[in-house]
């Protein structure tokens, strides 16, 4: 057996001691934690709150520095002498949740684990062991974490996608929701936690997040509550984020769209007016071309009995630019018929669709995505966070990554009237094409693939026949 050397051993200390998880907030230094006011009056509210919400900009560590950090320290029980918020004396039972599986494991698991395990909040000592999620590389479904006490705790990496049902389940000491979930969610993650375990007090929902969906019942229930009582926020801006210098804060502001400028500086609860995508035709417009067959392909669908819209993309994996090339738009038939046209693009196409889609039909409340797959669509449910969708839209388009062929009339009609109200609220008239946009952006992508190829043989078969005389000819 090669034994380490005392170098490599050395370097093995040195990257322990500085993924160390008291690391962070340390008591003197440019970074020392009396600078990080917000973060402190968070973590201290533990000791009185069940319910929290960091509600701040981005940016200024709500993931890692307040989600992953304070969760680390209950899973561990390695809490710093200067602590002052909710301790746990036993091994925890939690989850941690993001809007996607994909999400999930490229956010909270890089949070908590690191690229490499143990170059995260936890330290690598203290991970006993992880379990696989099937179906997501390199995702984590479970994690086991050594406690002082001795014990073994436990956290299971969920996502919003999963649907309400999958937060069904028994009693909880911790919930982190990483980014704003339905409300549906967030009611099941509180029952999780709303149990008395060992005679201890109910467990605690933490939940960090930028409000880009705006005064939503989650973000009312917590401005509106009254002082005392198990919920209570803090809010962060970037002024509250020492680790951010003058030109980070300059070169994120010009990214921004102004009308997300509040939410993503200061935490405010986006609001805004007028029209959403702010871009001239000329960045985003192009004259239409034959799609070759090896770009990978997709669509996004909105349903409804006024208007059933679909948008095809198709992307240039060289230069990562995504074009919109071809667009549904019809009212008032039933599935069948919307089928035929969406199979006419492409039959092997896959696509996303309206999460409605699950609890209605346009004529007798079937559940519609049964329908469509019932035809013969290879289609799934789309993620259907608003804001984050056209956050992620408006970004692509100002990056020169998302084009649109002007032969897209109802699409283009629906561009330049799609906008805000006077509370900043997205008008929902005349946006069936922008929310299809929106289902392929954020869960579109990830099912995009090459028109399939004929194996070489049925090629051979289908298109020459052979002869002694000839060799290959064409049929």
């Amino acid at each position: 057996m090669n034994l380490p050397s005392r170098q490599e051993i050395e370097a093995e200390l040195k990257w322990r001691a500085e993924h160390n998880l008291h690391s962070f907030y340390p008591a003197t230094g440019s970074l020392r934690r009396e600078l990080y006011v917000k973060h402190m009056q968070f973590f201290e509210a533990g000791a009185r709150h069940n319910e929290r919400l960091f509600m701040a900009a981005n940016r200024v560590g709500k993931t890692e520095g307040v989600g992953a950090y304070e969760t680390a320290l209950h899973l561990t029980g390695r809490y710093p002498d200067w602590w002052q918020g909710r301790r746990f004396t036993r091994p925890i039972s939690a989850w941690a949740a993001g809007q996607t599986s994909k999400t999930t494991r490229d956010i909270i698991q890089l949070a908590l684990l690191g690229q490499r395990h143990g170059t995260g909040m936890i330290p690598a000592d203290d991970i006993l062991d992880t379990t696989p999620k099937a179906g997501i590389p390199e995702a984590i479904e479970t994690i086991y974490v050594r406690h002082v006490s001795g014990g073994r705790s436990n956290i299971a990496l969920k996502s919003y996608d999963q649907q309400v049902e999958s937060f069904y389940g028994t009693g909880k000491d911790l919930v982190w929701l990483d980014e704003e979930a339905e409300h549906g969610i967030y009611v099941e993650c509180l029952t999780r936690t709303l149990s008395t375990v060992h005679g201890e007090p109910n467990g605690i929902v933490l939940f960090t997040f930028t409000p880009l969906w705006g005064i939503t019942d989650i973000v009312r229930e917590f401005l509106e509550a009254p002082a005392g009582g198990s919920k209570v926020f803090v809010s962060a801006t970037w002024d509250d984020a020492p680790h951010l210098s003058p030109e980070n804060k300059a070169e994120l502001y010009a990214s921004i769209p102004a009308y997300q400028r509040d939410a993503r500086t200061k935490g405010i609860p986006q609001l805004g007016s007028g029209a959403i995508y702010q871009i001239a035709d000329e960045d985003i417009l192009v004259k239409p071309f034959d799609i070759p067959d090896h770009w990978p392909r997709a669509y996004g669908m909105d349903v409804g009995w006024n208007r059933t819209a679909a948008v095809w993309a198709a992307r240039d994996n060289e230069t990562g630019v995504i074009y919109l090339y071809s667009e549904h738009y019809m009212g008032k038939d039933e599935p069948t018929i919307h089928t035929e046209a969406i199979k006419a693009r492409g039959a092997w196409i896959p696509g996303v669709i309206d999460p409605a889609s699950k609890g209605r039909s346009q004529k007798d409340g079937e559940q519609l995505i049964q329908c469509y797959r019932g035809a013969g669509l290879d289609i799934q449910t789309a993620f259907n966070g608003v804001e984050a969708g056209i956050y992620a839209c408006d970004q692509l388009m100002h990056a020169g990554k998302l084009k649109v062929f002007n032969s897209l009339s109802n699409f283009y009609s629906e561009l330049r009237v799609y906008r805000r109200d006077k509370d900043g609220k997205v008008v929902k008239d005349r946006d069936h094409l922008m929310d299809a946009m929106r289902y392929f952006i954020m869960s579109g992508r990830d099912r995009m693939m090459a028109k399939p190829q004929p194996a070489e043989d049925d090629y051979q078969g289908r298109f020459y026949q052979r002869t002694t005389e000839h060799g290959w000819m064409l049929n």
